[in-house]
């Protein structure tokens, strides 16, 4: 892979395709339904993912340059700050803006052929928050509890409507649990981020919501949030498959609970070792914060784990309607 392609590949974290995927994959399947023809589908789902995907680069892109001096001094980011060091500042910004008009005109031609405005309230409103989030001068990413809120918005929520409503006009109650659940578990498998990031950000005076909290408290709140989550999306599903009387599909939700059993425990492992450091000095408290900073860079992982057993509940769901 030419080195460029690689750069840019980094720069707009490529590691996000399959959580937008996942995304896709929910919206579809609890808003598309029977009859839907086979081109029309792969119309509504080229475009949702291309939209998706495009606006989560953007995103990702901005968030580079705006956190560069602060990645300049973490050894972790070494990967991303050579990658826009070498991919270039003003080229990356140019690509922005590329990027930027060319979403804008395929989210208005699809709104278009919707007839549905609210896509484009969705991208306009999510697309502002994605770019206020890291840029100056909001930068909402140090902005304590609107941080969250902000961040569940733009990852959690409107892709997923956005997905959604490219299908329907309809809602279901059952659909606003699992969006709720989502919301809910993204923002709780986000925090270990967040406490990774908690050394660098307390000393550059950056005030997220971990720093704000503490360690050990955000550490809770994520197993909190997490376990939340995954009640209210479960939940939905197996309302959703014991309303249409595909009651026998139920057991495979047991995967939700073993997949974020095995991410709680190491959430407890986490807010163990936040703990001792909070409560340790000297050279015991530094080899704690090492091993904090350990455990948590293995989220990217957790996230996955979590994100992909959503996706293939969904692609249950969207089976079922279907073919069952």
């Amino acid at each position: 892979m030419p080195s460029s392609i690689r750069a840019f590949a980094i720069v707009s974290r490529a590691e996000f395709l399959l959580p937008n995927l996942g995304s896709l994959i929910m919206g579809l399947a609890w808003g598309a339904s029977p009859p839907l023809g086979l081109i029309n589908a792969l119309v509504l789902i080229v475009v949702s993912f291309s939209v998706i995907n495009l606006s989560s680069a953007i995103g990702a892109q901005v968030n580079t340059l705006s956190d560069y001096t602060l990645d300049l001094k973490d050894e972790r980011k070494k990967e991303l700050v050579e990658a826009l060091g070498f991919f270039g500042h003003r080229r990356l910004k140019a690509v922005i803006l590329v990027e930027l008009v060319l979403t804008l005109a395929l989210v208005s031609l699809f709104t278009m052929m919707q007839g549905k405005l609210i896509l484009l309230a969705m991208w306009v409103v999510g697309i502002s928050l994605g770019y206020a989030y890291s840029a100056p001068p909001l930068r909402l990413k140090s902005r304590s509890w609107v941080a969250p809120i902000s961040l569940i918005l733009v990852l959690g929520v409107f892709p997923l409507l956005f997905a959604y409503y490219a299908f329907t006009f309809d809602i279901s109650l059952f659909f606003l649990m699992s969006v709720s659940g989502l919301a809910l578990t993204i923002y709780g498998v986000i925090v270990p981020t967040e406490i990774r990031d908690y050394f660098g950000d307390k000393a550059m005076k950056i005030e997220t919501m971990t720093v704000m909290l503490g360690l050990s408290r955000a550490s809770l709140l994520s197993m909190v949030l997490l376990a939340s989550g995954s009640v209210l999306a479960g939940t939905a599903l197996l309302l959703e498959w014991l309303s249409s009387g595909r009651y026998w599909l139920t057991p495979i939700l047991v995967a939700i609970p073993a997949v974020v059993a095995y991410v709680l425990r190491q959430l407890r492992k986490l807010q163990i070792q936040s703990e001792r450091y909070e409560s340790s000095e000297g050279e015991t408290q530094i080899s704690l914060g090492r091993s904090i900073v350990e455990l948590s860079a293995q989220n990217p992982r957790w996230i996955m784990m979590v994100t992909q057993t959503y996706s293939l509940l969904s692609a249950t769901l969207l089976a079922s309607k279907f073919l069952l």
